[in-house]
Order: structure tokens, then sequence, then C-alpha cells
């Protein structure tokens, strides 16, 4: 970790947004997937939420150029868990959809906390989801093609979101809370350790945020050593597993 990657990595961020994401609604070429977290990346998007493509989800890292490792992605299974959940969170929702009630994207208020809905390829967005959006919102278009591409009609209005949060000084201080702070700064300072934790369900060790390396590596190490040796296995004997629980 050098000084001026650990730099840049502060700089990120502090400019990170965490009250606005995009929902993708059953999107399910990967490729779209992929354009979309490199968006909400490039845009200053912490979170980005995907409910499942009936054939599953998953993205082309190429597309993506590693933004997976700056866009922390939750998967719903349905809309409605998605809309509750963001709903919840006090999110408005903000749906590309031609309708009779849609207005120009530039016409809505980015710089409350809200999220973007983003339709599959074939459909747009779900019926329900249309009917549970408190906007809907439109790319006026002047040519002879009807729509975008999704992910090119996502980084559109993501810019525009971008726009007004900037005029209005959101990206001026840091918004991320603590505990997130300090977690992605973990994560994208040690990205290896994280995946070793991560298959292994240990928690993150410590990390000196002015260097961004571990405070105690080698100590660490040889504490997990110490855990996972004491850790009963899946063959064990009954008796043996219960003796290592007490």
């Amino acid at each position: 970790m050098t000084p001026e990657r650990l730099a840049r990595i502060k700089q990120i961020l502090d400019t990170r947004q965490p009250d606005i994401s995009v929902l993708t609604d059953q999107v399910h070429k990967p490729r779209n997937l992929s354009a979309i977290i490199r968006s909400c990346d490039a845009f200053g998007l912490a979170n980005m939420h995907v409910v499942w493509p009936r054939e599953g989800f998953r993205a082309f890292r190429k597309t993506a150029g590693g933004s997976y490792n700056w866009v922390t992605t939750h998967t719903h299974r349905t809309m409605d868990d998605a809309i509750g959940y963001l709903k919840g969170q006090g999110h408005k929702l903000y749906a590309a959809q031609l309708s009779d009630r849609a207005v120009d994207y530039r016409e809505v208020n980015f710089t409350v906390p809200c999220t973007v809905i983003m339709g599959n390829e074939v459909d747009g967005v779900s019926a329900g989801a249309a009917d549970q959006a408190d906007e809907h919102i439109v790319i006026p278009m002047m040519g002879m093609v009807e729509s975008l591409n999704v992910s090119s009609a996502c980084s559109i209005i993501l810019a525009e979101a971008q726009r007004q949060r900037k005029a209005a000084g959101l990206f001026d201080a840091r918004r991320l809370p603590d505990d997130e702070y300090q977690r992605l700064l973990f994560c994208w300072c040690q990205p290896t350790v994280k995946r070793y934790c991560d298959d292994r369900n240990l928690p993150y060790p410590p990390i000196d945020p002015e260097t961004g390396d571990l405070i105690d590596g080698v100590g660490w190490m040889q504490e997990v050593r110490k855990l996972r040796a004491n850790r009963p296995r899946w063959d064990d004997e009954p008796a043996a597993i219960e003796e290592n629980l007490d």
C-alpha cells in the first residue's frame, strides 16, 4: 500500500454517497449489470441493489472493470423485498419508466435519499414496482429509436444525480457512517485478507488508518491458526464436537 494509493482510497471514500442507489428489476444481461455497477462507482454511489433474474445474478468482471471492489452490491429475491427495504431506509423511488405520469429525469430531486429503479431489457420496470414508485422518470428522446440501452440510460440519470448533489455540496464532506467507512477502508486496503476472512467466516483484523497496513499481522495469523485448530470438523464424532463447544 503506497501513500498515493491510500490517499486515493480515502479521497473516494470521503465522497461516497450512502443515500442514493440503483435497483435493477430483473436486468438479466450480465454485461448490462456490469456496466451499471461501473456507472455506480463512477458517479460516487456506495450501494447498488439487485433483484435476481430468473437465471441468477452474475456479471462480467471484464465489463465491470473491477467496480465490484468499490460498490457494495445487495441482492434481493423479489422487488417487494427490495422496495420494502429501501422505503424503510427513507428512500424515494424513481422508476425509469415511460408512462402517463412520467416526468423529465432532470425535474426530480436527487439530493434526497433516493433509489433509481431500472427495468429489464424486454419488459422494463415490473408493474408492481412501477405502482410503488414515487415518480416515473424518462430521458427525452429526439431520434428514431424509442429507448436507450438500460446501462446507458442509467449512466445519464446518475450523471444528473451527481450534478445536483455536487451543486448541493453533498460531495464536500464525508457522509459514510463511521462503521461503514472503517469496513470499506479495510476491504479496499486489504483485499487479500478480506477474501481470506470471508471464506473462513473470520472477523476482520484491525488496520492502521494512517498506513492501511495490518496493525499486527503476524500476531493475528497466529490467533487465526489457534482458532481454526480448535474448531470442530464436520466429520468429528458428536462427543468430540460437544467437548470443543463447551
